[in-house]
């Protein structure tokens, strides 16, 4: 973003200062410039290999710095990288700035753990496992910290909400960083070894062609979620009724899954299924879509198909996962009343009960040409009310408390309602689905 708030601006200059202090007892030691030289280097010329040509970050080299050199100085080897890589996005200087701020007082910070416990001697002997507890403390450190910046400046700068600021940076960056530290580790045992520095540098190689592998994994992941959007857009594109619908679907379960305490992966998971779960309209005759008048018998059975044909077009996308189900499933209830199949209770799947539940309110609460917007504390009586009979109840809860934390912001999907009294349509997700069936 271009615009960055005065007070990110102000944040960021505070963790400049944090680094120019941190520095500050570098005159009165006896630091090795030579070796604070070649890793800053090295470290410069993997942030660009990686962050550039792989995409992602490379903290071993100053991991390793952290383990070989006192504190102050360890926090001058990410400063030539990470003052000197593009960033892509504007401001470029102060986002540099702000990147060499956070990896330097990260590395100060796990270096100063490290040699409290006394670590460096550990390197210097090899003394094993002895070593690894100082290690894994500092890895400790290293990810404390960043995670505690980060969490500072999304809260700041993109006005993240406190409480999910922080939620999951830590841990999700726990299991890299540990790899990273124990490539630090042999890197600092090699260095200081009869090999020298030259024995070091071959532990890179290993970690390079692993972080290429896993670059390749997230390239192809994100070419299917371009594929993802493309679909999604056609659907767009094809019935302009629920313009928008399928990302704010997307958004709701997601809330549902973090309110229910769903780890992080499946988290995404429900929120592709939201996002996807009307995908099978493309198979449906857009005639049938954009019908202002009552569906016949026949024309109905042809909607409610939609859900087996989004089925079967993302059934070959492996990393959905149980979000293929909610595709499928979407539009059944827990009376058994519901379609395709007419599954009921703990028969449909738990991710389709989550995104009936975020399709319906999406439904009640979004102004379209042919109706107007409930208010959000209607739209979640409706919900209640259907509560037991066509929705799990522990999902409409989860739902409840979240918009009372989070509240909620419904986009206009057509360009103007109709005119008169807002209708009332009952819940059940999409205007030519199961909305109209609905008591």
């Amino acid at each position: 973003m271009e615009a960055v708030p005065a007070r990110a601006r102000a944040y960021v200059a505070c963790a400049a200062l944090g680094t120019l202090l941190c520095l500050l007892p570098l005159p009165a030691l006896r630091t090795p410039w030579w070796a604070v030289a070649l890793l800053a280097a090295l470290y410069a010329a993997c942030e660009h290999v990686v962050r550039q040509r792989l995409g992602g970050t490379f903290h071993p080299v100053l991991l390793a710095g952290a383990f070989l050199l006192p504190p102050p100085a360890a926090a001058l080897v990410p400063l030539p990288g990470a003052l000197l890589s593009p960033t892509g996005h504007r401001p470029q200087a102060l986002r540099r700035i702000w990147r060499a701020a956070e990896l330097a007082l990260a590395v100060w910070g796990a270096g100063r753990v490290h040699w409290l416990l006394g670590g460096r001697d550990a390197v210097v002997g090899s003394d094993f496992p002895y070593a690894l507890l100082p290690c894994a403390a500092a890895v400790l450190a290293f990810c404390g910290v960043l995670a505690l910046l980060d969490g500072g400046i999304l809260a700041l700068a993109e006005r993240v909400p406190a409480r999910r600021a922080w939620r999951g940076l830590f841990s999700r960056s726990l299991a890299p960083v540990a790899v990273h530290g124990l490539a630090g580790l042999m890197m600092a045992v090699l260095w200081r070894s009869p090999y020298g520095p030259v024995a070091a540098l071959l532990v890179l190689l290993p970690m390079c062609v692993s972080w290429w592998v896993f670059a390749q994994y997230h390239r192809e992941r994100a070419a299917h979620q371009a594929t993802i959007r493309a679909l999604v857009q056609a659907v767009d594109i094809k019935d302009g009724y629920t313009r928008g619908h399928s990302e704010r679907v997307g958004r709701a379960s997601v809330m549902i899954a973090r309110e229910l305490g769903m780890d992080d992966e499946r988290v995404e998971v429900l929120r592709f299924a939201g996002i996807l779960h009307d995908v099978g309209k493309l198979g449906v005759p857009t005639r049938l879509l954009r019908k202002d008048g009552p569906l016949t018998p026949e024309e109905r059975r042809i909607i409610e198909l939609h859900p087996e044909y989004g089925h079967e077009m993302v059934r070959g996308i492996s990393f959905l996962g149980e979000a293929r189900a909610a595709i499928l499933h979407h539009h059944e209830r827990i009376d058994g009343t519901g379609y395709p199949y007419g599954l009921a209770g703990s028969q449909i799947p738990h991710s389709a009960r989550v995104v009936a539940v975020a399709d319906a309110f999406d439904a009640m609460t979004s102004t379209r040409s042919y109706s107007r917007a409930r208010p959000v504390p209607a739209a979640v009586a409706e919900l209640r009310r259907c509560a037991g009979r066509h929705f799990d109840a522990r999902v409409v809860d989860a739902l409840t408390r979240a918009l009372a934390r989070e509240g909620w912001h419904p986009t206009v999907t057509a360009e103007s309602p109709p005119p008169g009294p807002p209708p009332s349509p009952r819940p059940g997700g999409d205007r030519h689905g199961a909305g109209r069936a609905a008591p």
